[in-house]
């Protein structure tokens, strides 16, 4: 090789490793892997977030909070009755592009018809692409609510609903209605290839997918033509990392400036890294036994009573959760509007759940299954030791519970099919409306899906009864009364043990700028930066 030409290759390669350097890049220490890259069937905070970057919606919520907010439509209306919602679509919006797929047109309203129609309508070609279970839009009753939707024009959608609905507008702004491209559909679908929409997606969003190695990274760039504009940072990179211990250590070594989840015990020694600020706020969760309403012996409401009251509460919060914990009594966070605080929880008595339990017919106890998440959740840090401490409690008033687990896609799975008698799950809250936990977690239409979130199977004519007539006021004040009243029956039928409301907080390096917690427990990269 010529002395010249090798020179030259040094210089080149230089002046690319400098161009590099000068790229920000922002590490995300993410604790699991997406399901896949189509939210409309997804379930999971983590999948919700490899889907974050990628996507838009028709309104979204603003950073850091529950306020409704222009997406893809840049205004709107809704008629004095509150049925029909006339969206005026963002003109010049540009999808991202694959070395597959390359678009024609910009966004219009076919693609809005496309992402509402695909899990709306059985026959249409993507309904069962990656799922059939479009869990989201079926929980909110979705199905039955709709009456029309239409596309007025290429940048006018109409939307009719049967009847009015407080938070629908929110709803819309929620992960499951990420907006895809119909033009992208059509030709993967023509190409006998529909699956590759949702593993090799196109967005509109901030940042564009570049690569994913499933329980390894995702790899997004920024969007350089992002109708919000670019930004600040160059690269986002996910580094898949399930386990707190391991995130903590990554974000102390500066291997990634934000980490989600960490481990209680360990918040004492991240408090004092001088290089590390933790960010804390209420956490818009729940964390839950349920009891499987509709099987034996758990339809008898003097045995989930029981349950309730042979476990300590305080003890699971004080070993586990430590101080990242509030006690929980009803099935909304106490930060919510509607929470009733002059709800009694159900007091910590064991020799009153053995009484109850044998006025239900055991006398000498029983025995049960008690199905414990093999993951850490936003809230619930530990659900294996939870269930070992609950099993304790229970032995104690004759219940031989059995702890079973399985792989955390699995579990939910097998969970809202309800082949449990006992489970842990919860929920943290998606749109800042009591709705989508009172509602979308406890009524009806959940309970009787496959794929709901309604694990405890509880249909209870008059809880339903006040939580769909909750949804068609807009009137907060009226709304606030019903679920008052919609808690006092929960508390009355018992078919949760709740657990804890978790303390949201997320240790962030300090050269880290501007990112702000959702109330969601979501993770949004877009405006936020990283000094130099």
């Amino acid at each position: 090789m010529s002395r010249s030409f090798l020179l030259a290759t040094i210089c080149a390669s230089a002046l690319v490793a400098a161009s590099a350097a000068s790229a920000k890049t922002l590490v995300f220490c993410s604790e699991g892997s997406p399901e896949n890259f189509y939210p409309g069937v997804n379930t999971t905070g983590t999948s919700f977030d490899g889907n974050e970057p990628i996507y838009n919606r028709i309104v979204e919520f603003e950073r850091g909070g529950t306020k409704v907010v222009p997406g893809l439509a840049e205004k709107w209306s809704i008629s004095e009755d509150g049925t029909v919602y006339t969206f005026n679509l963002r003109r010049g919006v540009k999808w991202h592009n694959t070395r597959a797929f390359k678009p024609t047109r910009d966004f219009n309203a076919d693609d809005i018809m496309f992402m509402i129609e695909r899990q709306w309508k059985d026959s249409h070609p993507y309904f069962r692409v990656t799922s059939a279970n479009h869990s989201y839009f079926s929980d909110m009753g979705f199905p039955k609510l709709l009456k029309s939707v239409e596309k007025v024009d290429d940048y006018t959608v109409r939307i009719t609903i049967n009847r009015p609905e407080a938070p629908f507008l929110a709803n819309l702004a929620m992960p499951f209605a990420a907006v895809q491209s119909k033009e992208y559909a059509d030709a993967m679908l023509k190409a006998g290839t529909p699956e590759k929409i949702d593993q090799d997606p196109i967005g509109t969003g901030p940042f564009s997918l570049v690569q994913y190695q499933k329980d390894a990274v995702i790899r997004y760039k920024a969007w350089p033509q992002y109708w919000g504009g670019k930004a600040k940072i160059d690269d986002l990179v996910y580094s898949i990392t399930p386990d707190n211990s391991v995130r903590w250590a990554k974000l102390q070594r500066g291997e990634c400036h934000v980490m989600p989840y960490p481990n209680p015990a360990d918040l004492e020694a991240i408090a004092k890294d001088p290089n590390v600020t933790i960010l804390e706020q209420p956490g818009l969760n729940i964390g839950y036994l349920a009891f499987q309403t509709q099987k034996k012996p758990f339809d008898d409401v003097r045995v989930r009573k029981a349950m309730s009251m042979a476990i300590n509460k305080k003890a699971i919060i004080d070993a586990v959760y430590l101080t990242t914990g509030v006690a929980a009594k009803n099935p909304i966070p106490p930060s919510m509007w509607s929470y009733n605080d002059k709800v009694k929880d159900d007091p910590y008595d064991p020799q009153a759940a053995k009484k109850l339990l044998a006025e239900a017919g055991f006398p000498n106890g029983m025995e049960t299954d008690l199905w414990a998440m093999p993951v850490q959740r936003p809230y619930n840090p530990n659900a294996r030791r939870i269930a070992e401490l609950m099993q304790a409690d229970l032995a104690k008033i004759g219940v031989k519970a059995e702890i079973k687990s399985y792989e955390w896609g699995e579990y939910r799975k097998r969970v809202q099919e309800g082949q449990h008698q006992m489970a842990m799950l919860g929920w943290t809250g998606d749109n800042g409306d009591p709705d989508n936990f009172l509602y979308t977690l406890l009524g009806c239409a959940s309970a009787q899906s496959n794929s709901g979130s309604n694990i405890a199977k509880f249909c209870y004519k008059p809880y339903e009864d006040i939580v769909l007539k909750a949804k068609t006021i807009s009137d907060q004040a009226e709304r606030t009364k019903l679920y008052e009243q919609a808690q006092v029956i929960f508390k009355e039928q018992a078919p949760w043990f709740t657990i804890a409301h978790a303390v949201q907080l997320k240790p962030v390096r300090k050269s880290v700028v501007d990112f702000k917690l959702s109330p969601f427990g979501r993770h949004n990269f877009y405006g936020v930066d990283i000094k130099e």
